[in-house]
C-alpha cells in the first residue's frame, strides 16, 4: 500500500487495520480523530432518509453489525499502538454500535478522559419514540506521557459573556451544540463532520506541527482541518472512489489557511495561578477584604479587585473566603483569616 504524500502528510487508499500495522510505526501519532463507519447499513441510508443522494460520492464501505465488535477491538487495538504516550484519540459514534466500541476500548490500556455528547441541529422524524439528535464522541487518552489539552486556546480563563459566565468554562461543558453542515451541490461522503468540531478537538488537544491521524478519512473532514490548522496528518479511506474524489481535494489546500480565522482568546495574566496560600497571604486577604468591605463595596467587585492585586482567579478568591472563616466572621465572630491555619 503506498501512500499519496502531500503537505508532508501520507494518505492511504485501503485498509486502516492492515494498513497502520505495515505503515505507522509505534508511538508515532499525538492525535487520532475519527468516525468509523455506522453499522447501521450505512451505504442504503438514502432508503430510509429523505435527503438527495445526487453529490454523495458512491463507494461507501458499510460494515455488518455481526462484524463490528470484532472490527472494533481491532481497529482500536491499532490506534492504541500507534498513539504516543499521552496522546489522545477522539471517537465519534451513534448510539447503535457504542457498546461495541466501548468494550473494544475497555480492552486496551486507553483512559478516559471524557463521554462528550455532540447535539446537532436535526434529527430524522419519528412518531412513537424521541427523535435522536445527537452522537457521542469519546475522548480517550494513552497513559505514560503528558497529555495536551491547551486550556486557553479558544477563550481565557478571565473571559466573561455578557451574563457574566465564564467563556471558558461554557466552551469546555460535555455538551457541544455545533450544526452539522449543508453543502447542497457539493461532492461529500455519506457522512462528514463539521468544521468546527474538528476544529474545537484540534485547537485543544493538539498543537502545529504535531501529527493527526484519522483512521477513516471519508470525505477528509479531519485532514483538511488539520492541514488548514498547521498540524500533519496521515489516514486511511478503504473506497477508491471517494479517496481519488477528495485527494484532489486536499491537493488544493494551502496549510495554515485555517490559523487566521481562529478567534484570538485573551490570555489571563495572573501571576499565582494555582498557587498554595500562605499565613501572609491569608492575613493579607482578611485585611483588604475587610477594608473594601467597610466601604460599602459588593462582594463582586471586591472579589474582582482582590484577584487583580493577589493575582489570583475568582474561584480561588471565593474558596479562600469561605474555608477560611468568612461566614463565621459575618456572624459576629472575632476571628481573622490567618488564625484559621
Amino acid at each position: 500500500m503506498k501512500p499519496v504524500i502531500l503537505h508532508n502528510s501520507k494518505f492511504f487508499n485501503g485498509d486502516c487495520i492492515s494498513g497502520a500495522a505495515k505503515n505507522i510505526p509505534d508511538n508515532s501519532v499525538d492525535l487520532i480523530i475519527t468516525d468509523p463507519p455506522y453499522g447501521i447499513n450505512g451505504d442504503k441510508l438514502h432508503q430510509h432518509y429523505n435527503r438527495n443522494e445526487e453529490f454523495v460520492v458512491e463507494g461507501y464501505v458499510e460494515i455488518p453489525q455481526k462484524e463490528y465488535a470484532d472490527f472494533s477491538e481491532k481497529w482500536i487495538k491499532e490506534a492504541e499502538r500507534v498513539l504516543r504516550p499521552g496522546g489522545s484519540i477522539y471517537i465519534v459514534s451513534g448510539y447503535t454500535n457504542l457498546i461495541d466500541i466501548l468494550n473494544a476500548l475497555r480492552k486496551t490500556s486507553l483512559k478516559e478522559i471524557n463521554h462528550i455528547i455532540w447535539k446537532y441541529n436535526f434529527g430524522v422524524f419519528t412518531r412513537q419514540k424521541y427523535v435522536s439528535s445527537h452522537y457521542h464522541i469519546l475522548f480517550y487518552e494513552k497513559p505514560g506521557g503528558k497529555r495536551t489539552f491547551n486550556l486557553e486556546s479558544r477563550f481565557g480563563l478571565n473571559e466573561k459573556s455578557e451574563d457574566e459566565r465564564s467563556l471558558n468554562n461554557t466552551d469546555r461543558e460535555d455538551v457541544w451544540i455545533i450544526n452539522r453542515e449543508y453543502k447542497p451541490g457539493q461532492i461529500k461522503n455519506k457522512n462528514e463532520l463539521p468544521t468546527k468540531l474538528l476544529i474545537k478537538m484540534i485547537q485543544y488537544s493538539s498543537n502545529e506541527g504535531d501529527l493527526v491521524c484519522d483512521f477513516f478519512l471519508g470525505g477528509f473532514s479531519t485532514a483538511k482541518v488539520a492541514l488548514g490548522l498547521n498540524r500533519l496528518a496521515v489516514g486511511f479511506e478503504i473506497s477508491k472512489p471517494m479517496f481519488d474524489t477528495r485527494i484532489t481535494y486536499i491537493e488544493r489546500i494551502k496549510p495554515g489557511s485555517l490559523v487566521s480565522t481562529l478567534r484570538q482568546a485573551e490570555l489571563s495574566t495572573l501571576e499565582n495561578p494555582g498557587k498554595t496560600w500562605t499565613k501572609e497571604d491569608l492575613t493579607r486577604l482578611d485585611t483588604e477584604y475587610n477594608q473594601l468591605v467597610s466601604k460599602g463595596i459588593t462582594k463582586k467587585e471586591i472579589i474582582a479587585r482582590l484577584g487583580k492585586e493577589l493575582g489570583r482567579g475568582r474561584w480561588a478568591i471565593e474558596k479562600a473566603l469561605k474555608k477560611n472563616g468568612f461566614s463565621e466572621k459575618k456572624k459576629g465572630t472575632k476571628k481573622t483569616l490567618s488564625e484559621y491555619i
